[in-house]
């Protein structure tokens, strides 16, 4: 399976992009750098750089139908700036509309929020973004990981760094088709 990991130029918390990488890696997947700008992404642990990384597919030439899934990793910085990309929380949207499985770890919530995808849904983030997904009509719990199948796919979501052995582990068997 081709899975888009959308970031943005810079802000991405790397641990939460490399880890769930390496796992999809690891099963089998394809995984696709996606961003808003071509080029290379700059990555940070926490308010540090870190990393850089190549872009695969920049989102405005590509389409949520040439992937199975989506991998959207945290940091403050990258949810906050791919919610004002317009094509960004349209590729994000597309994602539910076509019923292809999302995840979502620690601030990447406040994507689907921008997208409008979580009315009706129960999920986990950092603590932080718990009255918005209430705002936006969700249910926010605190929970290590939370799949959710109350919708058009299936949302699999985890709080926080700390979280991501739990999250990978839930997201391959949501994007297996297994139950998680």
């Amino acid at each position: 399976m081709r899975i888009a990991f959308l970031v943005a130029p810079e802000g991405v918390e790397q641990v939460e992009l490399t880890e769930p990488w390496k796992a999809a890696s690891d099963a089998g997947h394809e995984s696709v750098l996606v961003s808003t700008q071509p080029g290379k992404i700059q990555a940070f642990n926490h308010l540090d750089k870190a990393d850089t990384f190549p872009v695969d597919e920049v989102v405005e030439q590509t389409s949520a139908g040439s992937f199975g899934a989506l991998v959207l990793p945290g940091g403050v910085a990258n949810p906050d700036f791919l919610r004002m990309d317009e094509k960004a929380v349209a590729f994000v949207k597309d994602f539910f509309d076509q019923g292809r499985p999302v995840a979502a770890i620690c601030h990447a919530p406040w994507t689907l929020v921008e997208a409008d995808v979580v009315r009706g849904r129960v999920l986990t983030s950092w603590p932080s973004l718990a009255t918005d997904i209430r705002n936006a009509g969700g249910t926010w719990v605190d929970e290590q990981v939370k799949i959710c199948d109350h919708g058009s796919n299936q949302l699999v979501t985890s709080r926080k760094p700390d979280d991501l052995k739990a999250f990978c582990d839930a997201f391959l068997h949501v994007f297996a088709g297994e139950p998680g």
